[in-house]
């Protein structure tokens, strides 16, 4: 019993430490007013305070699934028949999109297998971007994939595009001049209804979340709310907007469980493993702005719109800088649950076969 108590106020105490190291850094961020500060700082901080090796911090992921909640909600909430249809007839432009970003990662994958002593396999598995999760999930059950290379990639890479597309973003390479603007249904102010309203939201964005779970959808606490507010929005049930403060306390939650994620003490050779990692993360966003220029030309996005489309970086974060500039959240959301769904749908089928076809070659070379 002694035991038990003492482990809990264990727990407790590290919660807490790493919630005044996530806040300590959303306040730094905010005062040098660099972008998306209380998920950008919070991850920061927290990762800082982790790498230095005083104490454990403790982060639960049910706090990070409630921050994907809120911003799920926030993200349906842009949804419009009018946005809905927009959305489908870029079907044929999402599809080509994704299929193009997985080759050129593939290729990826194929150069630094030639490079390094990662077998292809696992280089491929560390190179798909977005799915996070679902990818890891898939390297822990099948064999012959390096589980620890494939969560440091895909740890690095998130971070990677986390912290470059806002610079980005925010640099002169882009302006908000000719930005698609849509209703700002976070920082409009709150009505008299607010919360009774807000609390019957809330508990059925909660439930769309567990129900997503249970049908296995990817990113269920995220695609879940997205999916149940579109839907009451499209027919006209809308749901109350959210003051900027909430967002922020979503960016925090996402923000710290992100900053515990990187562990490059398990990694083999670090010396040459960390600056790969860092280059394929770069090349990806490098691609990603490459490829947004296609979309601008074809069909005269704006380019932040477009960008975020493309960025591989998850629909909550790239979801949070798009209402940061009131960009076109609901096409950049299309563009990045589109990714998600066939990541989930398609790349593990197509993972197994290469690792069969991986699995053989090697048999062959020993007969």
């Amino acid at each position: 019993m002694m035991t038990n108590k003492y482990f809990e106020k264990k727990k407790l105490f590290q919660l807490i430490l790493t919630l005044i190291s996530a806040c300590i850094g959303g306040l730094v961020f905010t005062l040098m007013n660099w972008p998306i500060p209380w998920l950008l700082g919070s991850m920061t901080a927290v990762l800082v305070v982790n790498q230095l090796g005083w104490t454990k911090l403790y982060w639960p992921i049910a706090l990070r699934n409630t921050g994907l909640i809120i911003v799920g909600y926030s993200i349906g909430l842009t949804f419009t028949k009018q946005s809905l249809h927009l959305m489908i007839s870029q079907l044929p432009s999402m599809a080509f999109m994704t299929i193009l970003l997985l080759i050129i990662c593939a290729g990826m994958a194929f150069i630094i297998s030639r490079l390094t002593s990662i077998n292809f396999p696992t280089a491929l598995t560390s190179s798909i971007p977005g799915g996070l999760s679902q990818i890891i999930t898939f390297a822990e059950e099948t064999k012959g994939i390096d589980i620890t290379t494939v969560t440091f990639f895909q740890v690095t890479r998130l971070i990677v595009i986390i912290f470059a597309v806002p610079f980005l973003i925010f640099s002169p390479l882009f302006t908000k001049e000719g930005i698609q603007t849509i209703p700002d249904v976070i920082t409009e102010g709150t009505q008299s209804s607010f919360f009774p309203q807000f609390i019957l939201f809330a508990i059925f964005s909660i439930v769309m979340a567990f129900i997503g779970k249970k049908i296995k959808l990817p990113t269920a606490y995220l695609l879940g709310p997205i999916l149940g507010i579109a839907i009451l929005n499209v027919f006209g049930i809308s749901g109350p907007s959210l003051p900027g403060s909430i967002l922020d306390v979503s960016q925090l939650l996402i923000g710290g469980y992100i900053g515990l994620l990187l562990k490059p003490e398990k990694l083999k050779r670090k010396a040459s493993m960390i600056p790969i990692a860092l280059i394929s993360g770069m090349m990806l966003v490098g691609i990603a702005l490459g490829l947004s220029f296609l979309l601008i030309h074809l069909y005269h996005f704006s380019p932040i719109t477009s960008f975020l489309s493309l960025a591989p970086g998850g629909a909550d974060q790239m979801g949070i800088i798009g209402h940061e500039l009131e960009a076109d959240v609901t096409m950049i959301t299309g563009y990045q649950l589109f990714r998600i769904l066939f990541i989930f749908f398609a790349v593990p089928p197509l993972l197994k076969w290469v690792m069969r076809f991986h699995m053989n070659k090697e048999a062959l070379k020993h007969e």
